[in-house]
């Protein structure tokens, strides 16, 4: 199938992509409670003739649709995520800060557009086996829970991306570049506090602060910065201070941390060390503690060879095109973003040619809208940040790049990013994907010596450090009762 032929099928299928698209984003919900957002995709997979299997790691929004010609092999895995973020409602494709819903959820992630072109690469892939008899294999993967679920860690607990030959997914962003590079491994624990309520003025000598234990938790954790490896971070917030009024002695409170580093090992061992402030805040205090495992993720493992096909596929892909109201609503919103000093693109903070490639195609950063695509850049660069993709890559050759969905300094995580999501300009961006992942996808159908290479350098890369799991055996995907 050549490029062209794979263009006309994404743009046959383009009301259908959009239209879940934008469902999705309607939709807005959180980690592990996507229900309308698997049912939606689950029933567009059967109405494809996909075969379903629902249910991984006890996930009842976790999911696959995968067909199977010949031989069934290679077995090519394309991800797809759907949830949101809380306290992100937002008007679509709008350049003015306002609420859709009352302290609603938006997809700040874009996940709404994530999804929706990862599904329509594999309708695309399915029909190529369908028309070509090739062997082979395509699983649309329905991953929940990416902000603060992990749930392709608890699948892989499972084991389940060892049966893949390679992943291959994509995330909206700013720019259109592949992705590269490691970054961190990540824990997240909520701790539960529970003390003796009392009148604060009356009889204080009768209470035991839960607030307090929290409190000195929190200090102890902040001595140990000093004391940690300079990729280390620890991140804390209070999800319950015990109460509104500061004449009683907190009976609760709880903390929810999240602990990283760039190996596994080092993020449990950091953790355990967290662990014990809260263990000697509880002691100090007279207070007790339930320590509740929320999620973990692992670094990711680059794959040079998969970033190189995706970078090729980029380049045979004409980009988007965009009106004159197109850009200006492009130009209104970036206006609202908050500006810095750095060139777009991973390449550019790296090597020093790209960098003065990347200031002319961006006009010195100071474009609103990157509508090229970024030179090629791979290395082993770290980043700080987590997700549950490194998981995916520890167990299968797995690559992914970015689209342009948003404005060129939209923040991550913000209502910019949400407006964005609903707009011609995330449409564009979503469809541009959808043809890069179909492409990528039939070209490792096609040519078994890239997955081979493919698989030696991530054997290469994992043969010292085998993956270990972040989630200890035995814990259940954790789901925040509202």
């Amino acid at each position: 199938m050549d490029t062209k032929t794979i263009l006309e099928m994404i743009d046959e299928k383009k009301d259908l992509l959009l239209e879940i698209s934008h469902q999705i984003w309607a939709f807005a919900e959180l980690s592990l409670k996507e229900v309308k957002s698997a049912a939606l995709y689950k029933e567009k997979l059967k109405e494809a003739g996909f075969s379903l299997q629902e249910g991984y790691a006890g996930i009842d929004t976790a999911f696959s649709g995968s067909f199977s010609s010949g031989s069934g092999k290679p077995v090519i895995g394309i991800l797809g995520e759907f949830d949101a973020l809380s306290g992100l409602s937002q008007k679509a494709a709008s350049t003015v800060k306002e609420e859709l819903v009352k302290n609603g959820s938006g997809h700040g992630c874009g996940h709404n557009m994530l999804g929706a072109a990862s599904f329509g690469a594999a309708l695309v892939v399915k029909k190529y086996l369908e028309g070509t008899g090739a062997d082979g294999t395509v699983i649309f993967f329905g991953c929940p829970g990416e902000e603060g679920g992990a749930a392709k860690a608890f699948m892989a607990r499972e084991g389940l991306w060892k049966s893949l030959d390679a992943a291959l997914t994509w995330h909206p962003g700013r720019t259109n570049e592949v992705t590269t590079g490691t970054n961190n491994s990540c824990t997240q624990v909520l701790y539960e506090f529970k003390g003796v309520a009392a009148h604060a003025a009356g009889n204080p000598e009768k209470g035991r602060s839960a607030l307090d234990a929290v409190e000195l938790m929190n200090t102890g954790v902040n001595y140990l910065r000093e004391h940690m490896k300079t990729d280390c971070r620890i991140h804390y917030a209070m999800v319950d201070g015990g109460g509104l009024s500061p004449n009683v002695v907190q009976p609760h409170a709880s903390v929810l941390y999240m602990v990283r580093s760039c190996k596994v090992k080092d993020t449990l061992e950091l953790q355990k060390r967290v662990d014990a402030c809260a263990e000697g805040a509880a002691i100090m205090t007279g207070t007790t503690y339930e320590r509740i495992f929320v999620d973990g993720t692992a670094n990711t493992v680059p794959n040079t060879t998969l970033e190189k096909l995706i970078h090729e596929c980029m380049q045979e892909i004409p980009l988007p095109e965009y009106t004159e109201e197109e850009k200006a609503f492009a130009a209104a919103l970036d206006a609202t973003c908050p500006k810095n000093e750095d060139l777009p693109g991973h390449g550019a903070r790296y090597d020093a040619s790209i960098r003065e490639t990347v200031k002319t195609l961006s006009e010195n950063g100071t474009k609103s809208l990157n509508d090229f695509l970024m030179p090629f850049y791979s290395g082993n660069e770290f980043s700080p940040g987590s997700t549950d993709v490194g998981d995916v890559s520890q167990q299968t050759p797995a690559v992914e790049f970015n689209s342009v969905t948003f404005t060129a300094h939209s923040p991550g995580h913000s209502w910019q990013n949400v407006s964005s999501g609903c707009s011609p300009i995330g449409d564009k961006g979503t469809l541009y994907a959808a043809k890069v992942l179909s492409l990528a996808a039939i070209r490792l159908i096609d040519n078994s010596e890239i997955i081979q290479k493919a698989k030696e350098e991530w054997k290469k890369r994992t043969e010292e450090e085998p993956y270990l799991c972040p989630i200890p055996d035995g814990v259940p995907p954790f789901i925040v009762e509202e």
